[in-house]
């Protein structure tokens, strides 16, 4: 989308996108509300959370093959589960956060 003004233009992504995130920042405000102190944290559980990252390369004939695995979650999930300082919403923001890994994953493998 894009909206000429005199000059310059603002370029927006396509809507389908602006709303996703429109939708995710407004699960992410209400999940950081229901915390009493450091409310800014949900939002790093959940960028942590969409980290993906390859563990595993072989080279063929047709190409790179990469296995690529959420990592930021899988951290993540594990140190809530072994922390002190879990809470339902940090869990909320970071299997929020899985899935935006899991679409980066569809589109390193279709894309």
């Amino acid at each position: 989308m894009e909206f000429k003004i005199g000059n310059g233009a603002i370029v927006l992504p396509p809507l389908n996108i602006t709303l996703i995130a429109i939708i995710i920042l407004f699960f992410l405000v209400r999940w950081s509300k229901q915390l009493e102190i450091r409310r800014f944290t949900v939002f790093f559980y959940f960028l942590i959370s969409t980290y993906i990252a390859p563990v595993y390369s072989h080279s063929t004939k047709e190409g790179v093959f990469h296995l690529w695995v959420p990592l930021g979650f899988i951290v993540v999930f594990l140190y809530l589960f072994r922390s002190k300082s879990y809470h339902p919403s940090k869990m909320k923001a970071s299997i929020l956060g899985l899935c935006i890994a899991l679409y980066q994953l569809i589109l390193q493998y279709v894309g």
